[in-house]
């Protein structure tokens, strides 16, 4: 049958990445705590394009991702990338897995165990049989206003925050790792089931440990430069401010040396 999709282009012109993404794919994910945990993904697979061909093979991608096995670390993303690069005769090859992320927790004095979720997202991209490897996490917290504890008599006014790390490695960092570092930033975590003991002690607590935007940030960035084996990330926390009519914001991003990645 005739090939449309190897045909010279009409306007030869080089594109970046082409391919499909909206794909929902069970995957299996390294849980530090019991060795697995199962999910479900959205996908996007993308391959870059020269320009003297019209077209790629979608249909190449799918068939890549349902011949894999599903399981999510570094060894078996490289070898999916590098038969999604032989199928469709590419340089580059570039996936991103977003999923949620269950973390089981234990509220500070009744010991109440709930699951939290986090969402999550795993990047790829492998040239030259190299993977650069990304991890992305989205972590919600508390924070105590430290201005508003300073001024006023009765109390401050506290509310939810974002925190966001993308980090680039070329190794293992565990998503635990990441998650227990945006929480350690804050006033404090944020708990999917509390008791009223345990209400009260979180708050007690976030008092104790006051924060603006500016110190999760930085927190969390003195966090990511101790982590190790990083070759670049970007931390951005976002606060929904409770008694203003905006949303307030800090972000850090950073390469790093060669030695900060072992």
């Amino acid at each position: 049958m005739q090939d449309i999709q190897s045909e010279p282009a009409s306007i030869p012109v080089d594109i970046d990445r082409v391919g499909i993404r909206h794909v929902h794919f069970p995957l299996v994910v390294l849980d530090r705590a019991q060795g697995r945990q199962h999910t479900v993904a959205q996908v996007e697979m993308g391959v870059d394009l020269p320009a003297e061909f019209k077209g790629t093979h979608m249909s190449r991608f799918v068939e890549a991702l349902q011949a894999w096995s599903g399981v999510l670390d570094y060894p078996n993303l490289k070898h999916l990338l590098g038969d999604v690069q032989n199928r469709l005769d590419a340089r580059k090859a570039w996936i991103s897995f977003c999923f949620p992320f269950f973390l089981e927790q234990a509220a500070p004095v009744s010991g109440s165990r709930s699951r939290m979720d986090y969402q999550c997202r795993v990047v790829g991209e492998y040239q030259d049989g190299t993977l650069l490897f990304g991890l992305e996490v989205e972590v919600p917290v508390m924070t105590v206003c430290p201005c508003s504890l300073a001024i006023c008599d009765r109390g401050a006014h506290s509310q939810r925050a974002m925190v966001r790390i993308r980090t680039r490695n070329r190794g293992l960092i565990w998503l635990e790792d990441l998650i227990d570092l945006a929480q350690e930033s804050a006033s404090s975590p944020v708990y999917a089931l509390l008791k009223r003991e345990d209400e009260k002690r979180i708050i007690d607590d976030a008092f104790e440990q006051p924060c603006f935007v500016e110190d999760v940030v930085r927190n969390a960035s003195r966090g990511l430069e101790r982590l190790g084996r990083l070759q670049w990330y970007r931390v951005e926390v976002e606060s929904q401010e409770s008694i203003h009519n905006h949303s307030a914001y800090a972000r850090i991003e950073r390469s790093l040396p060669r030695d900060s990645e072992k």
